[in-house]
Formats: structure tokens, sequence, C-alpha cells
């Protein structure tokens, strides 16, 4: 995912935190603890982490299937 570097609405650092958020919700601690020691205190910085997904992961279906269909109707 492409994390800002700062947050939208403050402007402070949030890009350098992405890494250590993920690898820690990943082993199993409360994402609300985790934002808590990195610092982000503010709830428009915590939104920069919270609120990404990988999209990539949600069109890459949807361009597969466009492409079968698009084999299938010119036959090849």
């Amino acid at each position: 995912m492409l994390v800002p570097i700062r947050c939208f609405t403050c402007g402070a650092l949030v890009g350098d935190k992405y890494a250590d958020f993920i690898r820690r919700v990943d082993i199993g601690e409360d994402p609300s603890k985790v934002l808590d020691d990195l610092g982000l205190k503010r709830y428009c910085c915590r939104r920069m982490l919270l609120g990404g997904f990988e999209i990539i992961d949600y069109q890459l279906p949807y361009n597969e299937a466009v492409e079968m269909r698009r084999r299938e109707l010119l036959g090849s």
C-alpha cells in the first residue's frame, strides 16, 4: 500500500510508522494500543494507517475475469 508520508489533515509524519504498525498488528497486538505506542494520538493520524488497504487485491480478480471474457469472445 502507498502510505502517505504525512497526515493529510495535520501534517504529522505517519509514513515511517506503517511497517511497524502492520508488523505488530499481524502478530496479534491490539491496533489501538499499537497506535498509542507509536505516538499517533490524533484521530486524523490514526485514520491514515487504519483506513488504508491494498486496493490491488480487489482489482486483480476483476481484471482477470475481463481478460478471460475477452479471450472467449475473440476465440483465442
